[in-house]
């Protein structure tokens, strides 16, 4: 009996060894992953977002630091950093709003890879070409994150996260290390002359 129960301890630590060691490896390609996002000069991609409650929304987006500027068929939003308008093609409408971190995160794709450095359980598994980090947490709003990446380029492709019992897809591409404008990021009032300005702050 005490052999066996030796021999089980030494499979907990082994098991423990191996589990903690994969921790480390997906932190380590994820930590390249935020350095390629991160980049100074920005970037763009096109994405296609799509969940039960939602549908499918597809677009393109700019993304510098934190600022992005997404521009879908039904709308367009800047965001600078620090405030947000929101234009609805439909209403010809304009909302001004200072959103949350958690806003913030469900209009830019990739703010959710930042997410691994605080707070989640990281694991990781090779698929094909790809690296697949799962990110696991309990005290969150987002509780699931599945990252697909690139294993030469390090360069994310697909994101699936859960919030509860509902899941989000975000499948990515087209991605190009771009320099962009400070100016993009920003509502332009005489770009919209006949659209409505409701302030939400």
């Amino acid at each position: 009996m005490k052999r066996i129960n030796c021999i089980l301890i030494l499979l907990i630590i082994i098991a423990s060894g191996v589990f903690a060691q994969n921790a480390t490896q997906a932190r380590a390609v994820l930590d390249k992953t935020a350095g390629i996002l991160n980049r100074k000069g920005g970037l763009s991609i096109s994405f296609s977002m799509s969940n039960s409650k939602t549908g499918t929304v597809a677009g393109t987006i700019a993304i510098k630091g934190k600022k992005y500027n997404v521009r879908t068929p039904q709308a367009i939003v800047w965001f600078n950093g620090k405030t947000q308008w929101t234009y609805m093609k439909n209403t010809n409408e304009v909302n001004i709003t200072t959103p949350s971190l958690s806003q913030q995160q469900m209009m830019n794709p990739y703010a959710f890879i930042n997410m691994y450095r605080s707070g989640y359980s990281l694991s990781m598994k090779t698929q094909n070409k790809n690296y697949v980090v799962h990110m696991t947490a309990e005290n969150k709003n987002i509780q699931e994150i599945y990252v697909t990446i690139n294993k030469k380029t390090y360069i994310p492709s697909a994101i699936k996260l859960r919030q509860g019992a509902q899941w989000t897809s975000i499948t990515i591409s087209n991605f190009a290390a771009k320099n962009q404008s400070d100016n993009i990021f920003t509502f332009r009032s005489k770009d919209f002359p006949s659209a409505e300005i409701v302030d939400l702050r």
